[in-house]
This record gives C-alpha cells, sequence and structure tokens, in this order.
C-alpha cells in the first residue's frame, strides 16, 4: 500500500564524510600522519585494489565543486571532520597548520554561502600517529589534555561559524579493530588497552565540552555532542540467557559511551566487573567528576544493522584475553535480509527501536541519525545509457530508514533529523572504494570526476517536497 510519508516540522536531511576519507594527500606536510594514514602506508596489501587515504576523493582541491552539488541536491547539512594530525604541526603546543587552516576555513564558508549548515567532529579516527608512537595514543591521560588544546584552537579558529561540534566519531571502532579483536594494524591484542581507550575517549568528550563552555566561545545557538555507532542487541528468544546475552553485548559496545555522554556515569558495578576479568581501568575521582558535570547537549547516531546475539553454550578457553563475547554468542537468525555486498543485515526499524530506547532510557535527549546508509560493489553494472548509476536498492534503503525515522519522531522520540553516509563515494577502512555509499559517483577511471546517482535525485525532491512516497508492504500474498 503507498503511503505518504511527510517529514516533521523541522526535520533535517544531510549528509556525512570524514576528512581523512576525502581529502587526500595534497599539501600534507612530513610527520602529519594520521593513524589511518599510518595503517594505509605499513600494510596497504589489505586496501582494496590499493586505494586509500592518499588521494581518497581528493576533496582538498575538490571542495568547491563537491558543495555545489550539496547545493544542487539541497542538502541542510554536511557533517565532516577535521583532521587533528593535518590541522596542527606541533601536538604538544596546539600550533596551527596555517595552509590546512586556510584551505578549513574557506571551506566553511564556501559551506554557508551556499546555505549548508557545517557539522564539525574533532576526530573521525585520526589521531596524529606522532601522539601513537610517543604516548600509546588514547592509553595516555596526557592526550586527553592535548586532544582539550587542539579542541580549543579549532573552537578559536572557525567557533565563529560552526554552531555544530562533536568530540568524536565512532569512538569505541578503533582500538575495537586494532586491540582488542587484532584484525588490523598494528595487530596487538591487548584488552585493557582496549578499555583504556574506551574510558579516556569519553573522558576527553567531557573535557572538551567543560573547555568549550569555559572558554567563552559556546553561543547560546551552539551544541556539543558526540557521534556513536550504536549497534542495537536484539536476543535470539525471551529466554533469560538470551536477554543476559544482548544486555552484556550493550554494555561493552554500546552503553560503555552512551552511559558516560548522556547520564553521565557509568552504570553500578560496570569497573569492578572488568576486575573480575583481568581489566583494570585508570581513573580518578577527579575525572569521574568531569563527566558527570558534562552531559553532552545531544548526540549524532551511526545505525547500519543489527547484531543478534545468543546465550554462550561454548566455553572460553581457559586463559583466553578478555572479549564481550565471553557473555554471548553471535546468533545467525534465519531469513533475515542481507546486503550481500557489505555482509549487514537490513533492518530499517532500528531507528524506531533506537528512538524509543533514547525517549525511555536517556531522558528523550534530543538525537539524530548521524549515519544510515548502503554500500553497494560493482555499481557501474546499473548505469543506464546516459551514464547514470540507477541505484533503486539506495532509495529503497533510504525510504524505508527515514519511514521508521519518522515513526519515532510521532510517537515522541526527540530525533531531530536523517543524514546519509555518504555524500559522495569515499575511501573505507581496508575496502577502499570497493563498496559504494555516496549519493554522488566517483568515477576512479576518469579523474574521479563527480556524476549524480538516481538516488541524489530523490533525496533532491524529498528535500524539497518535505515527503516521499513510501510502499509499507502490508498486503498478504
Amino acid at each position: 500500500m503507498m503511503k505518504k510519508v511527510q517529514l516533521p516540522r523541522g526535520f533535517f536531511l544531510g549528509a556525512s564524510a570524514s576528512a581523512w576519507q576525502t581529502e587526500g594527500w595534497k599539501g600534507k606536510k612530513e610527520g602529519q600522519d594520521n593513524q589511518m594514514d599510518a595503517w594505509y602506508k605499513n600494510d596497504r596489501g589489505v586496501w582494496y585494489e590499493g586505494y586509500g587515504p592518499a588521494v581518497a576523493t581528493n576533496f582538498i582541491e575538490r571542495y568547491k565543486e563537491d558543495i555545489a552539488h550539496m547545493k544542487e541536491i539541497g542538502l541542510q547539512y554536511y557533517r565532516t571532520s577535521i583532521n587533528w594530525a593535518r590541522f596542527l604541526t606541533d601536538y604538544e603546543n596546539a600550533v596551527v597548520d596555517e595552509e590546512y587552516a586556510a584551505y578549513y576555513s574557506d571551506m566553511l564558508n564556501t559551506c554557508i554561502a551556499n546555505g549548508i549548515e557545517p557539522m564539525v567532529c574533532l576526530e573521525h579516527y585520526e589521531l596524529p600517529v606522532y601522539l601513537l608512537e610517543q604516548y600509546n595514543g588514547w592509553n595516555s591521560r596526557y592526550v586527553v589534555d592535548l586532544f582539550v588544546k587542539y579542541a580549543l584552537r579549532a573552537f578559536e579558529r572557525f567557533g565563529d561559524r560552526v554552531k555544530y561540534w562533536f568530540a568524536f566519531n565512532e569512538p569505541i571502532v578503533v582500538q575495537t579493530r586494532c586491540y582488542l579483536d587484532a584484525v588490523r594494524w598494528p595487530h596487538h591484542q591487548d584488552s585493557g588497552m582496549w578499555m583504556q581507550w574506551n574510558y579516556h575517549k569519553a573522558l576527553a568528550t567531557a573535557a572538551v565540552m567543560d573547555a568549550y563552555k569555559r572558554s567563552g566561545l559556546k553561543r547560546r545557538e551552539c551544541k556539543f555532542g558526540s557521534i556513536i555507532n550504536v549497534e542495537m542487541a536484539y536476543p535470539r528468544s525471551d529466554s533469560a540467557g538470551d536477554q543476559q546475552a544482548a544486555d552484556m553485548y550493550d554494555l561493552f559496545y554500546n552503553r560503555v559511551f552512551l552511559d558516560p555522554a548522556l547520564k553521565g556515569e557509568y552504570e553500578d558495578g560496570f569497573f569492578e566487573r572488568l576486575e573480575t576479568h583481568g581489566i583494570f581501568v585508570d581513573r580518578t575521582a577527579d575525572d569521574l567528576r568531569l563527566i558527570k558535570e558534562n552531559v553532552l547537549d545531544w548526540v549524532g547516531i551511526n545505525l547500519y544493522h543489527p547484531n543478534r546475539v545468543k546465550e554462550r553454550t561454548h566455553a572460553v578457553k581457559e586463559g583466553a584475553p578478555f572479549h564481550p563475547d565471553f557473555y554471548y554468542e553471535e546468533f545467525n537468525m534465519p531469513g533475515k535480509r542481507m546486503n550481500p555486498f557489505r555482509g549487514w543485515e537490513i533492518w530499517p526499524k532500528i531507528i524506531y527501536d533506537f528512538g524509543m530506547r533514547m525517549k525511555n532510557e536517556y531522558g528523550n535527549k534530543e538525537w539524530f541519525v548521524a549515519e544510515s546508509g548502503m554500500g553497494v560493489q560493482n555499481e557501474q553494472q546499473y548505469k543506464d545509457e546516459s551514464g547514470m548509476i540507477k541505484d533503486d536498492y539506495r532509495i529503497d534503503f533510504i525510504k524505508q530508514h527515514l519511514y521508521w525515522a519518522v515513526q519515532a519522531a510521532r510517537e515522541g522520540s526527540g530525533i531531530l533529523g536523517y543524514m546519509l553516509w555518504a555524500f559522495t563515494d569515499n575511501v573505507s577502512p581496508m575496502n577502499a572504494f570497493k563498496n559504494r555509499y555516496g549519493l554522488v559517483e566517483i568515477d576512479l577511471d576518469h579523474n574521479r570526476d563527480r556524476r549524480l546517482k538516481k538516488s541524489a535525485y530523490f533525496y533532491q525532491q524529498t528535500i524539497k517536497d518535505r515527503f516521499f512516497m513510501y510502499d509499507t508492504d502490508e498486503e498478504y500474498r
């Protein structure tokens, strides 16, 4: 049954990206590598077809062209990051790289001049390698202080134009892949280091918010938050064991950042539970007080797929390093709908489910979908005679997820908008350009030329009309 879905008043539509995944290395100085650059240089063979952050989409030279496409589509918001490793030349003293700052300033000005509100993230995997080598990155409390220094420089330079700042994007991902699962460079397994990075990033979020408020640069209309990737955990069944498995998954991968960000605290017994597994987090009462006093204004939430779990039925090897799967096993649900290219389940209702969770568990704080998208390989096969990619699958994906976002809003959740990943095709960690996510194609065979896909025109029309037609598929057949 076709249904007209009206966007709520004030509900915004935009698109997201990051610095390291788009800008490229043009103008980058010696010593300005970030962690992703170092991974690419040290383990290039795992990056699909050798593509990586070196050129990426060359946004640093082509941002005016890309912003013109944003205006053509009608994007209301564009979220990206500052490359911390490039914004500074001296990370200890927060000395600004004037060349990079000039580019970034003009990029912001160009967005605003074209009616696009910028959202800026301070760290989207762009930890300077210098800090990784000198201090083990976020393992060090000192790096929290250096992050605050960097953030204040960014506020000073761009705070007159940027209203919406975010500490991190997906703060749990890098250390989970590198130090818990050890599947990415530098392939160092250390579960204690994993949790210390988690804790220090939560602390850094609060410390930057505190510094922002105290600086006098936080204007009334400004908001500070963080962008947290949530993998909604669904139990296999209503059994007590399956329910606990989902709760433990949620604790270690979701609440570990949601709770300090939105409640100002970790749940009772969290650190003590870790200690039973030999994980001792270096923390102080003053730091915990700082977290308590700096609950975020709002959050962006990245929602891609659910995670289905069940009670553990196999013993964990004695002496194995701690892993959260001590408490659960993955459940491969029969009949689930999959994106075969990315290997992720498609379950649009996660947006509604999370919206109800925000309403019922987190005081109905304001939030928005900061990333949602569908990566598809070999999109060239869907080109029509004019050369446009007819990505009807992406249009369906957007409609299905927007439908549930609107339902959440109608039922009282504080959801404010939806940001698609991504504006253009861009480099993903390791997969590079294998799976394409963009509204706009990046043609690698022709000078990375840009071309709007069919989904861009759907998005354009939806932004203009403030509604879309959606087949609710309620017919029994």
